[in-house]
């Protein structure tokens, strides 16, 4: 039995378990869970000695963990696939993503509230399930540690916070799905998902 079979059980919702244990064994990847990464939820490589690693961050809650195993499954099964000058989030990885999720995306295994924002994201699914600010917060709700979070879109108009890095920004005024902020020490305009998660300094 692959080893990684308890550890799956910690991580992933429970009806999720052998299909992902069999989609592991299947395309032979070496799975590492490893401790939270700001920038990313999880990535693939092919390591010098050809073998497949796939990391995916400890901290997700289970729903956010299977998504980004599978997302995270489809990048080294399309690179077998179609070859290594495939785009890293293109048509071939979007369809192979979606054959992969879909046979997830039923009511034993995500919460009911979740299924209809899950079923308009792979429609289309896009490089990070982050940018889908919708499912985003949505999967949010389930996360261990839900207490006093702080998303761009709630930030009053004009209203400082921080960010993870610890700098400071001013929110502006919202850009059709993101939001114009001035970062505080350089006056340097950036573009926030709405969902960020941010600490509101004052208002």
């Amino acid at each position: 039995m692959f080893p990684v079979d308890n550890v799956l059980r910690k991580y992933l919702p429970e009806r999720a378990v052998e299909s992902c244990l069999e989609l592991i064994q299947k395309t032979g990847a070496h799975l590492k869970i490893v401790n939270e990464r700001v920038t990313r939820h999880g990535d693939y490589r092919r390591m010098p000695n050809g073998k497949h690693q796939i990391t995916v961050n400890a901290n997700l809650n289970k729903y956010r963990f299977l998504i980004t195993l599978i997302h995270e499954l489809a990048h080294l099964v399309a690179f077998e696939k179609y070859g290594r000058s495939i785009k890293p989030h293109g048509a071939e990885w979007k369809r192979i993503f979606q054959y992969l999720m879909l046979p997830f995306i039923r009511p034993e295994i995500f919460p009911s509230q979740l299924l209809p924002l899950l079923a308009h994201h792979f429609k289309n699914p896009k490089a990070s399930s982050s940018t889908d600010a919708r499912l985003s917060i949505a999967l949010k709700q389930f996360d261990a540690q839900n207490t006093d979070k702080t998303y761009v879109f709630q930030v009053p108009l004009g209203s400082v916070f921080r960010i993870y890095n610890g700098k400071l920004y001013k929110r502006g005024n919202r850009r059709i799905k993101r939001y114009e902020c001035i970062e505080v020490a350089t006056g340097r305009m950036y573009l926030f998902q709405p969902n960020a998660e941010v600490e509101l300094i004052f208002e």
